[in-house]
């Protein structure tokens, strides 16, 4: 009998252990549809725009000239590659912290029991859905310097016009708002779920201790919106350094170079200048920063949440 009971459990042993790996081979299964997206749209124009960025191509022709590692060279010495890099943190770094504060100031206002904040919310979403491409051009003809709804706001009072999409640091600073103006609804919808996600107990106890709103906002709401703020962080800072229909439709990355990103800059140099080889490089270039600020950031308020 105890020889009939131990082969029974150590073949209902097999068994399980059989199907815990064909559970497992299953699983992996599932994840051939997602390797086989990031390998076709992902991994597969990373390397061949890394080749190309090791030749001179211009885009068109059929053939390649291999010139090494002469297309990074010139990126390090060309100054405009400066001033793009410039220009596209100002618009990553600016357009984050703006839509982080607005965000969290909004979600602050509109979690209580306020009249009308579903449609205060629904408002304050609403250009979100609407097309980058479509909202900088809205907002080109309120700044336009010919027939633009600001200008001859001006005129009716008598003041002269101004180029306000043609000044080297006030179209900056247009490009940052019109896409903290788009995406600021976003934000505020993040912070809110994570507002309400937050026990209300921590709140209730704070009071007791006599804790002001303000103490209760910075020693409780903001430390356990922490997780609330990398998912922010995240959305926003690639969005914001990968700019590109926002500053095509305002100011097409005028005048000259000035208001140029990364993102238009290499569009400029591959449609326009015929110097795809120089284009990738650029390419190259914006993926590594960009992925290097992002997991930097992400890495940083992770620790944040493990101390929070």
């Amino acid at each position: 009998m105890q020889k009939a009971y131990e082969f029974s459990r150590k073949l209902k042993s097999k068994k399980s252990e059989k199907m815990r790996s064909n559970s497992e081979n299953s699983l992996w299964v599932m994840f051939i549809p997602a390797l086989l997206f990031i390998s076709v749209f992902i991994i597969f124009p990373f390397i061949y725009g890394f080749r190309i960025s090791l030749t001179n191509w211009d885009g068109f022709s059929q053939t390649m000239n291999f010139t090494g590692i002469s297309q990074y060279i010139r990126l390090f010495s060309d100054p405009t590659t400066w001033l793009v890099t410039r220009n596209t943190l100002l618009y990553g770094v600016g357009s984050t912290v703006l839509q982080m504060a607005l965000g969290l100031a909004y979600a602050l206002l509109l979690v209580n029991s306020i009249k009308m904040r579903v449609i205060t919310r629904t408002i304050i979403y609403l250009p979100v859905i609407i097309s980058p491409l479509i909202m900088g051009y809205i907002w080109y003809f309120i700044f336009a310097y010919d027939n633009g709804a600001l200008n001859d706001i001006l005129l009716a009072f008598g003041l002269e016009k101004s180029n306000f999409l043609g000044h080297p640091y006030v179209n900056i600073f247009i490009i940052v708002m019109v896409n903290v103006y788009q995406f600021v609804g976003l934000s505020m919808i993040v912070f809110i779920a994570g507002i309400q996600s937050i026990s209300r107990d921590f709140f209730e106890a704070a009071k007791i201790d006599g804790a002001s709103r303000f103490q209760q906002l910075k020693n409780i709401t903001i430390p356990l919106l922490v997780p609330a703020m990398t998912i922010n962080v995240i959305i926003n800072l690639i969005g914001g350094l990968k700019l590109f229909d926002v500053i095509i439709s305002l100011t097409g990355g005028g005048p000259g170079d000035v208001s140029q990103s990364l993102s238009t800059f290499m569009y400029s140099l591959y449609f326009e200048r015929q110097d795809a080889g120089y284009a990738a490089t650029q390419g190259i270039f914006m993926v590594i920063l960009i992925f290097t600020i992002t997991v930097c950031s992400v890495l940083y308020l992770r620790r944040k949440e493990i101390e929070a």
